[in-house]
């Protein structure tokens, strides 16, 4: 009878741990991460997150939904698709002055990748060559920091001879490799390699990098919908991601080749390779070092400047106000 009764016994506590076990997943927090863009190096830093169990160590369940070409991270958490999402900040603060409350409260990219790439026998040689030229522009909110960079110039980018013409640049290299454009737009992680790959030459190219022009914007920050922030429950789970996706991006920094590994475990199309996010992780991790993921406000009103100088046609017409918030932050670090 004893032993019936101590077999029972068992048989409870070990139901107890099992549903105290289910119990425990299910206390886990659900975040939704919506990227900007395709998996890939640019955003190792979440996925090495989630890999090395990051972000379970803070209770969290994390989803990370890919973004694409027809993917707007403000519009995917306007209609209530993601909790926190990756956006350049120009797109977010152009996105706030038409109606969707952004708020950045994290900046892991401490530097800008943006440059022009342009062929040498175009004839660009400096900022000033580009009257009269081609040049290939992404849109969707990509073109914003061009658009601030021609007005910073005074360069008209309607066409004629002291102006652009701006070739709308699908997301690929193929109006340089063609000659459609004497310069397009490229990341330094990304594209750029692809116009090598494609056999040009270094010493066949210029590059103009926004950051050495004086008007590069920051890039890849994390924005959430300004009404969440006055929910102390949120702002916790925003400060437990943000510390585990910045120790994601420092684990990314010291072992590039595993963080990339990662990433191609996590491309469900396969339409990556090992050789170029490698490359792209490195690239990345130059881009992200020297950020503990806090927004530096001298980088920010750097940002806002250069948006605003947009002549008559600025990307924002107006100072935003409380576009960016520091409490998340200042609870994870």
């Amino acid at each position: 009878m004893r032993k019936v009764l101590w077999g029972a016994v068992a048989l409870a506590a070990g139901f107890g741990m099992a549903n105290a076990g289910v119990s425990g997943a299910q206390a886990a927090d659900a975040v939704t991460l919506q990227l900007k863009w395709v998996t890939q190096a640019q955003f190792g830093g979440y996925y090495v997150a989630k890999d090395k169990g990051f972000y379970e160590d803070e209770g969290l369940d994390v989803t990370i939904k890919p973004g694409g070409p027809d993917i707007a991270p403000p519009q995917v958490i306007a209609g209530g698709g993601a909790d926190v999402v990756v956006d350049w900040m120009p797109s977010a603060l152009a996105s706030r002055e038409k109606g969707v409350p952004l708020v950045n409260i994290a900046q892991p990219f401490k530097k800008s990748g943006m440059m022009l790439t342009c062929l040498k026998e175009s004839g660009v040689k400096t900022p000033d060559d580009f009257k009269g030229k081609t040049l290939g522009v992404w849109f969707y909110g990509n073109e914003y920091p061009f658009l601030s960079w021609m007005a910073h110039l005074k360069i008209p980018t309607d066409g004629g001879p002291d102006g652009v013409k701006v070739l709308k640049q699908g997301f690929n290299v193929d109006p340089l490799l063609q000659k459609q454009a004497a310069c397009i737009s490229t990341m330094t992680y990304n594209e750029y390699w692809q116009v090598i790959d494609a056999g040009i030459s270094e010493d066949d190219l210029v590059v103009f990098k926004y950051e050495d022009q004086g008007v590069a914007t920051l890039e890849d920050g994390l924005y959430v919908l300004e009404k969440n922030l006055d929910d102390p429950a949120f702002v916790d789970k925003m400060a437990r991601f943000v510390k585990a996706s910045m120790k994601g991006w420092e684990y990314a920094r010291e072992h590039p080749d595993e963080a990339a590994d990662i990433v191609l475990e996590n491309d469900a199309t396969g339409a990556q390779t090992e050789k170029h996010q490698r490359r792209m992780m490195r690239e990345i991790n130059k881009l992200t070092e020297g950020s503990d993921g806090a927004l530096d406000e001298a980088d920010y009103k750097r940002t806002v400047e250069t948006l605003l100088s947009g002549g008559s046609d600025p990307v924002i017409t107006k100072e935003p106000e409380g576009a960016w918030s520091q409490v998340v932050t200042d609870k994870a670090l």
